[in-house]
C-alpha cells in the first residue's frame, strides 16, 4: 500500500516563497520510478484541481496554466521524495495542497490519480 504525506505548508505573504515535500512509502514503492507524482490542490466547496505533476523518471513536467513560471516539481527517486517549489506566491493560491500518485498514463484529472496524502494547508495573505 502506497502512503504519501505532506508537509511543508503554513502561512506566507503575497509574493514569497514556500516549498512543500512528499514523503513517499509502501511496498509498491520499491519502483517509485514507475510512478507518475502529482500535486492537486483544493478550496472549501470546490473540485480537486491539478497543479503539477512529474513523469516516473523525471523526464517530463507539466503544469497548470495559472502556475507555469512560479511553480516546479522535482523528485529524489532515490529519497522516495517529491517536492513543489513556489515562487511569486498569491493569495488565489491559497488551498490545500495534496500530494498524488498513479501509474500509467500521467493525466491531470484528480479521478485517475490512486494514492493521495492527507493534504497541507497553504495560506498566502494579501
Amino acid at each position: 500500500q502506497v502512503q504519501l504525506v505532506e508537509s511543508g505548508g503554513g502561512l506566507v505573504q503575497a509574493g514569497d516563497s514556500l516549498r512543500l515535500s512528499c514523503a513517499a512509502s509502501g511496498l509498491a514503492f520499491r519502483n517509485v520510478d514507475m510512478y507518475n507524482m502529482g500535486w492537486f490542490r483544493q478550496t472549501p466547496g470546490k473540485e480537486r484541481k491539478f497543479v503539477v505533476a512529474i513523469t516516473g523518471r523525471g523526464g517530463s513536467t507539466f503544469c497548470a496554466d495559472s502556475v507555469t513560471g512560479r511553480f516546479t516539481i522535482s523528485r529524489d527517486n532515490a529519497k522516495n521524495m517529491v517536492y513543489l517549489q513556489m515562487n511569486s506566491l498569491k493569495p488565489e493560491d491559497t488551498a490545500v495542497y495534496y500530494c498524488a500518485a498513479e501509474y500509467g498514463v500521467l493525466r491531470t484529472t484528480s479521478r485517475y490519480w490512486g494514492y493521495w496524502g492527507q493534504g497541507t494547508q497553504v495560506t498566502v495573505s494579501s
